[in-house]
C-alpha cells in the first residue's frame, strides 16, 4: 500500500487554493418531505429529481434553475411499494424510473404518466437494498443478503445471479464500457463482476468495517470506497484485491458519495456533513453543506453538474451549488491544512446557510 502522496498518480494542480470560496449561485428551496427520504436520483438529461420514501411512495420534482430561489414543483407522486422504497434510478434515456423496495419487488414507472409499466414482485428472496442502471437494456439490483441480480429489461427477467457477499450490497458502479460491475458490501469487501461474460472476477480483502459507497474516478484508473470507519479506501483499476491507498479523516461513517469530476467526490456522513474531497492528492476541500447533525442518507448530482441534492433524517431534501468546485485547483506543493476539514465552502443554498454565522 502506498502513502497518500502516490506521486505517480498525482496531478500538480497549480492555481487557486482550496481556501478560495465557491461563488454564490442561487439554488432551489429545500423540500420539506412528508416522511424520511431514503434515496435520490437526478434525471440524466433534465433538471428533474426523484425521491424514494420510507413509506413506499416516490415523488418526482421539477427543478427550475432559471427561477431565483424557486420551489421545486411536484410532478408525480407514486404509491410505488407497500413497504419502504429503498432505491431508485432513471433509465439512460430518462423515460423510465426503476424503484426497489424492502418488500422484495422492482417496479418500472413511466416518467411521463406515472403509470407502472411492469413489475417483478418477488425479484429477490430478501429485501432489496441497492439498484444501478448498467446500460439501456441491463439493470443490477442488490439485496440484504449479499445477492446481486442482473436483469434484461427488454425480456423483463433475471439473466444471472451472483452470491459472493455475506451481507447487504450497499452500492454499485460500472466502468465507462459497462463491462465491469463493482459492488460494495456491509461485509467489508469490494467485489468485481464481469457483466458481459456473466462471471465473478475478484473480491478484495476484508476492510474490517462496512464499505458503504463506490465511485470510479481518474478516467477509470482509480476506485474510491467510503467506509463505516470514516476512511476512504482507494483501489487501482483491475487490482481490486487490496487497496493502493487509504485516506482517513471523516469523524463518522461515510454513508453516501457522488462523483463531481475525475478528481473530486462529495461525501455524505453520519455526522450530517457533506464534504468535498480531492483524491490524489488526498485533501479535504471543505464542507459543502449540512443537515444539522442528522445523518445524510443519500446525495446525487444533476446531469449538468450544477446542483447536488441531499436527504437526511431531518426529512428534508436540500440543494447545494457545486459547479464551482471545478475551479478550485490544488497544488501538491502546498501542505494540507487542518482547517480545510472544517472550512465551509461558500455556496448559496435553500435554507440560508450563512444566516446564523
Amino acid at each position: 500500500m502506498s502513502s497518500s502522496s502516490d506521486e505517480e498518480e498525482q496531478e500538480d494542480h497549480e492555481g487557486s487554493s482550496p481556501e478560495e470560496e465557491i461563488e454564490s449561485t442561487v439554488v432551489p428551496q429545500a423540500i420539506e418531505s412528508h416522511d424520511l427520504v431514503l434515496d435520490l436520483s437526478f434525471h440524466p438529461v433534465q433538471n428533474i429529481l426523484a425521491a424514494a420514501h420510507i413509506d413506499g411512495t416516490v415523488i418526482v420534482y421539477s427543478i427550475k434553475e432559471e427561477e431565483s430561489r424557486s420551489k421545486p414543483k411536484e410532478l408525480l407522486q407514486i404509491n410505488a411499494h407497500k413497504k419502504s422504497c429503498r432505491g431508485l434510478a432513471f433509465s439512460q434515456d430518462g423515460n423510465l424510473l426503476f424503484t426497489i423496495s424492502k418488500d422484495k419487488s422492482i417496479r418500472v414507472v413511466d416518467v411521463e404518466s406515472g403509470a407502472v409499466k411492469y413489475q417483478m414482485l418477488k425479484a429477490h428472496e430478501n429485501a432489496l437494498y441497492s439498484v444501478l442502471v448498467v446500460d439501456e437494456k441491463t439493470l443490477a439490483t442488490g439485496d440484504d443478503n449479499g445477492v446481486i441480480q442482473i436483469w434484461d429489461t427488454r425480456k423483463k427477467e433475471s439473466i444471472i445471479s451472483f452470491k459472493q457477499n455475506e451481507d447487504y450490497i450497499s452500492d454499485m458502479a460500472t466502468d465507462s464500457e459497462k463491462r465491469i460491475l463493482l459492488a460494495t458490501s456491509g461485509d467489508g469487501t469490494l467485489s468485481a463482476f464481469n457483466v458481459r461474460r456473466r462471471r465473478f472476477d475478484l473480491q478484495s480483502e476484508n476492510m474490517e468495517d462496512e464499505l458503504m459507497t463506490v465511485s470510479i474516478i481518474k478516467k477509470g484508473k482509480k476506485v474510491v470506497c467510503g467506509g463505516g470507519d470514516g476512511a476512504l479506501s482507494i483501489f487501482n483499476w483491475n487490482e481490486f484485491g487490496n487497496i493502493s491507498d487509504r485516506f482517513p479523516g471523516h469523524p463518522e461513517s461515510i454513508d453516501c458519495s457522488a462523483k463531481i469530476n475525475e478528481n473530486i467526490i462529495c461525501t455524505g456522513s453520519v455526522d450530517g456533513m457533506i464534504r468535498a474531497v480531492n483524491i490524489l492528492p488526498n485533501r479535504f476541500m471543505g464542507i459543502v453543506g449540512d443537515h444539522d447533525e442528522f445523518p445524510v442518507e443519500a446525495i446525487d448530482v444533476s446531469s449538468d453538474g450544477v446542483f447536488l441534492a441531499s436527504c437526511s433524517h431531518d426529512q428534508k431534501i436540500k440543494f447545494w451549488n457545486v459547479s464551482s468546485l471545478e475551479d478550485i485547483n490544488l497544488s501538491t506543493k502546498q501542505k494540507a491544512k487542518k482547517t480545510d476539514k472544517t472550512k465551509r465552502l461558500k455556496s448559496s443554498r435553500s435554507d440560508d446557510f450563512f444566516a446564523d454565522l
